[in-house]
This record gives C-alpha cells, sequence and structure tokens, in this order.
C-alpha cells in the first residue's frame, strides 16, 4: 500500500517545474531548487501513517489539523515551522494535488512560479 501512495506523491511532484526526488533521512523527498518541499513518511518511527510532510504556513497548519485531525497532522521536526503531515490513507487524488501545488508555490522561488502555468513541451 505504501508503495501505491508513494507513486501518487511522486506523480504530482515530478510534474511540477524543476523538481527533483532524492533520499533524505530514509525516505524519498522532493526538491525544488534543492529546497525541500514535500517528504514521504511510511511509518515514521512506528506512528502508524502513511503520510506526506509538506510546507505550509503557521495558520494553515492550525486551520487544517483543527478542521479535519483524522486526515491532518504537526509532524514531528518540522511541524514547528508550519509544515503540515497529511494522512494519505484520507485524502484524495485532487486534494492532495492542491497541497502539494501549495508547497511547492511555498517553497520554490517566485522567479519560477510562472513555469507552473507555463505550457509542457510539445503541447
Amino acid at each position: 500500500m505504501a508503495k501505491d501512495h508513494l507513486e501518487r506523491v511522486r506523480k504530482v511532484c515530478l510534474a511540477l517545474p524543476e523538481v527533483e526526488e532524492k533520499p533524505s533521512h530514509g525516505a524519498p523527498t522532493f526538491f525544488v531548487k534543492k529546497k525541500v518541499f514535500v517528504m514521504f513518511a511510511d511509518n515514521h518511527h512506528n506512528d502508524g501513517r502513511i503520510a506526506i510532510w509538506c510546507a505550509a504556513s503557521a495558520e494553515i497548519q492550525q486551520a487544517l489539523i483543527e478542521a479535519e485531525p483524522d486526515k491532518f497532522f504537526r509532524p514531528p521536526y518540522v511541524g514547528v515551522r508550519g509544515w503540515i503531515g497529511i494522512n494519505l490513507n484520507r485524502v484524495k487524488d485532487k486534494e492532495l494535488a492542491s497541497h502539494i501545488r501549495q508547497a511547492w508555490l511555498m517553497i520554490a522561488p517566485v522567479k519560477l512560479h510562472a513555469a507552473l502555468n507555463a505550457p509542457a513541451r510539445g503541447e
């Protein structure tokens, strides 16, 4: 099951401009311009979750956790910076893509944002 969820995350992340995947701290991690915006977490320290941790503001983190604590959580290490944990078993593809896109926008350099809406090569 974790492999299927990783493929969901990978598909969305790698479709964004200038993203690369590399292992970091033993987990698949997605970078834009050498900065992390999404980390995949498969039962991190036996927490029982298949999840991602992604960049978000502290305000968004708090609102999401308060609204749906079974779906969203404050991840260890990066949660103090506002990052949000998302239980992949509880989120549909469209919502997952939206959160990943917002994380990318938060971390990617502003001058790269225009590339997000540019047509893909060959279109």
